[in-house]
């Protein structure tokens, strides 16, 4: 079960919270600083002029409160505190300090709120500015309209780079969103290439066995029992890839059991021996220095044999192909060849196997190439490019 950590005690506290306690502490130091200062606060009688700290605190406080619920409502009351702030003449930059804090809401909005609320959070203070200009015009009071336009800019501004932060943040999450979905697309076909190749392998190499075991169930009894053994040991090794799978689909779940180890090179000899089983044999052949290479080349080149002696085994009409894996200075080749008179199960290039395989050595940056060969048969070549420190020490 998966739950959500509570954040701490104070980071549930609303941001107005704190607000009201910074002003609460500025009113206990000025109390014990200036007593005298703040008896006459607490004798406002109606003069604007006489409450600045008090409309700053009880201003941002409110917006503070508003801002993460009702930006918009956040905007108005900054916007009715730098109104009001304008009667108090004996600190003229109380109502630019609460414009400012309305632009900063207005920045807030247009960074993380829709379309729709950063632009009426962005008309509410052009509003209210054009409103002032109007009315010093008709009532004649003395405005400075390079003033208003020097505010009305500062609002652009910040819903300027508000909008800028919104649209970054969009881009970004787009570009974790695609990431995130070509993630899931590769591991989707990853996994649909694995279980592919090893239950279309496993599978056919079971029902040639069951055919073979049930025409020669009353003749040769012997074959028959060689047949069952090659059906179970072969169902044995589906079963566990399959839980190899599944365990890599749940490594995220603490109760899963731990992952088997996935095959690779080192097992073609029992891939060789499953095949002859089911009536072809394989002959194998291993050049140049045998060296550890990574997993993931590991894996892939045994898929790609495993693919290739299944169709041979499957549509190429022939007891015999040969299996060859040589390993090169920056690359290990693998080609599987036979002298059948089918195909690899469809026309060269079309059908999921040909398909995994092609997309196992593309994934791996190789070179990858199917197709009937000029004196008959088909074959399948692969080369798998390994890292530098792959590559094998050359004696002095």
């Amino acid at each position: 079960m998966i739950t959500d950590a509570r954040p701490p005690l104070l980071g549930r506290l609303p941001a107005g919270v704190w607000v009201a306690a910074f002003w609460t502490a500025v009113v206990v130091f000025r109390f014990f600083t200036r007593e005298d200062e703040l008896r006459h606060l607490s004798e406002y009688h109606g003069n604007p002029e006489d409450m600045p700290l008090v409309v700053t605190a009880v201003v941002t406080t409110l917006v503070a409160a508003l801002l993460v619920r009702l930006p918009l409502a956040a905007v108005a009351v900054a916007l009715a505190g730098s109104v009001f702030s304008l009667g108090m003449s004996s600190v003229p930059e109380v109502p630019v300090l609460q414009f400012l804090i309305a632009d900063a809401v207005v920045g807030y909005c247009a960074a993380v709120r829709s379309r729709a609320v950063s632009l009426g959070a962005l008309a509410l203070p052009l509003a209210v500015l054009a409103a002032l200009l109007l009315q010093g015009a008709v009532n004649h009071y003395p405005v400075n309209p390079l003033a208003y336009a020097g505010l009305a800019a500062t609002v652009l501004i910040a819903w300027l780079v508000g909008n800028t932060v919104h649209q970054s943040r969009a881009h970004g999450e787009a570009l974790r969103g695609r990431a995130t979905e070509q993630a899931v697309t590769a591991e989707r076909l990853r996994i649909a290439r694995e279980l592919h190749d090893m239950v279309a392998h496993n599978i056919g190499i079971i029902a040639i066995q069951a055919g073979m075991g049930s025409r020669v169930m009353d003749t040769q009894p012997a074959e028959t029992r060689n047949a069952l053994n090659a059906i179970e040991a072969t169902s044995r090794e589906t079963l566990a890839g399959l839980r190899r799978v599944l365990g890599a689909l749940r490594q995220g779940d603490p109760d899963s059991a731990p992952l088997e180890v996935a095959p690779g090179i080192a097992e073609l000899d029992r891939l060789v021996e499953r095949a002859a089983g089911a009536g072809v044999r394989v002959a194998l052949t291993r050049r140049g220095a045998a060296r550890p290479v990574p997993p993931e080349v590991d894996l892939a080149a045994y898929r790609i044999v495993q693919e290739a002696v299944t169709n041979v085994v499957k549509h190429a009409g022939t007891r015999d192909c040969h299996v060859t894996v040589e390993y090169g200075p920056e690359e290990l080749a693998v080609t599987v060849e036979d002298r059948g008179t089918g195909s690899a199960g469809a026309a060269p290039g079309t059908g999921y196997g040909l398909a995994g395989m092609r997309e196992r050595v593309t994934l791996l940056h190789g070179g990858f190439s199917a197709g009937p060969r000029p004196g008959g048969g088909f074959r399948v070549a692969a080369r798998l490019p390994l890292p530098e420190g792959a590559a094998p020490e050359v004696g002095p």
